[in-house]
């Protein structure tokens, strides 16, 4: 049994974060930091804890004495050497160490890194890429929500080799509100966020890095608002190599995802959830993809939904969590989602 602390826990994701935690059958303890509510209750900012659990938040200088840290802080913070010593085991869902090359960091993100050379220390913590790579680790990061979806929608095609590396992967992510984080903002205002279908990055989207890093490919992100609180749906126009049956395409998805515990391929031929769909995955960490041959055989479009909260964040965070420690990768993450 571990001890694991919370940096960050009174946002959105801090508040997955603890749901997972407080549920974890190898937990036994959680410590939840917060600089802004320290002695008040979780329930203050969480209030599905409410008799669930009696956890306070404590001050950031109080969350120590654990086996694993998870930094849930806002990107650019770049707080690690704060909270390096007190956990052997970091996992830290901001961009401050996602991307591994230095140069892009300052061209993504407007600003040269304070420590460039930790970067390399890091390792990209989504486990259906970096499962070897997570088991044992120091520091592992999260992902972009934007970008594990859009990985895991074209990863296979990359993966079997079917991608056409000589034309762009055109992606558009369609996400909710709570992408934006818990701070309220003139866009997330609710008379101005509600009803929306609002193109909010055609272009120079952060996390076209990320894929382009994981990928190895060239890609144009955009990604647009939409009438959602929880959810990603990445839908990628892939150039391919003239395919002329979708048998190729089920070969390299069952592939690619026939032992990974939280990827379900979902193709149906009737009924109204044929693709993927992100509704029935609020709450799980779970990812479903599904693909589509365009009949001219020179496109594939590649789709995945996500919860942005949970396999975009915090739960991917926990699922690399049990990776590095050696507990069984889904623990603490069976929640199947809702229907209707």
């Amino acid at each position: 049994m571990i001890r694991a602390g919370v940096v960050g826990a009174a946002g959105y994701a801090g508040g997955e974060l603890l749901r997972l935690l407080l549920a974890h059958p190898q937990v036994s303890a959680v410590v939840a930091g917060s600089a802004s509510l320290a002695g008040k209750p979780v329930t203050t900012a969480h209030p599905n804890f409410r008799k669930r659990t009696d956890l306070a938040f404590v001050p950031y200088d109080d969350v120590k004495d654990v086996d694993v840290l998870f930094l849930s802080l806002p990107n650019g913070a770049h707080r690690l050497d704060e909270f390096r010593g007190r956990a052997p085991l970091i996992v830290d869902l901001s961009s401050d160490h996602r991307l591994r090359d230095a140069t892009a960091y300052e061209t993504w993100y407007g600003a040269a890194h304070p420590h460039p050379e930790r970067l390399a220390d890091a390792v990209y913590g989504i486990p259906e890429l970096h499962r070897d790579k997570i088991r044992g680790a120091k520091l592992v990061t999260g992902a972009g929500c934007n970008a594990t979806a859009a990985i895991l929608a074209i990863l296979p095609l990359v993966r079997a080799g079917l991608a056409d590396g000589a034309r762009p992967i055109v992606i558009e992510c369609k996400v909710g509100s709570s992408e934006g984080g818990r701070d309220a903002s003139d866009d997330s205002h609710h008379p101005e966020r509600s009803g929306v279908v609002r193109s909010f990055r055609p272009v120079g989207h952060r996390h076209t890095a990320e894929i382009e890093q994981e990928l190895g490919c060239r890609v144009q992100l955009s990604v647009t608002s939409v009438e959602l609180v929880r959810g990603v749906l990445a839908t990628a126009h892939v150039p391919v190599k003239d395919i002329s049956d979708e048998k190729v395409l089920w070969r390299a998805y069952r592939d690619a995802y026939a032992n990974e515990p939280f990827v379900r391929i979902v193709k149906e031929r009737t009924g109204i959830y044929r693709f993927p769909e992100p509704k029935l995955l609020a709450g799980t960490n779970f990812a479903d993809v599904g693909f589509a041959l365009d009949p001219l055989g020179d496109r594939v479009v590649a789709l995945c939904a996500i919860d942005n909260l949970v396999k975009g964040a915090a739960g991917n965070g926990v699922q690399a969590m049990n990776v590095a420690l050696g507990f069984a990768e889904d623990a603490g993450l069976g929640f199947v989602g809702l229907h209707p």
